[in-house]
């Protein structure tokens, strides 16, 4: 398994709750074939450009473990939810 982190701007206008299901969601994927850390909550944040016409966005940072194919796949899952306005996989193994 590889040491991966993951983060992801979520849209600002979503409420506290369905935020918090999101973050879930996505350790669940995370959970079928890997390990999911504690997630780090940025918070909202000012955007260096608009996204869909939005100016800040909902920070989430998430430390996993897993094989290589998982980071595809969730990458693919990430791209379909309109609720995440940007994400970014990376491999912290790699020097």
């Amino acid at each position: 398994m590889r040491d991966y982190e993951l983060l992801f701007v979520l849209d600002p206008t979503m409420d506290e709750e369905a935020k918090a299901d999101l973050i879930e969601k996505v350790k669940a994927v995370i959970g079928t074939d890997g390990e999911a850390g504690e997630a780090d909550v940025w918070g909202e944040r000012r955007l260096a450009y608009s996204i869909n016409k939005k100016n800040t966005g909902y920070y989430v940072v998430l430390p996993f473990k897993a094989n290589a194919e998982l980071p595809k796949e969730l990458d693919r899952r990430m791209r379909i939810n309109e609720n995440v306005m940007r994400h970014i996989i990376v491999c912290q193994d790699e020097e």
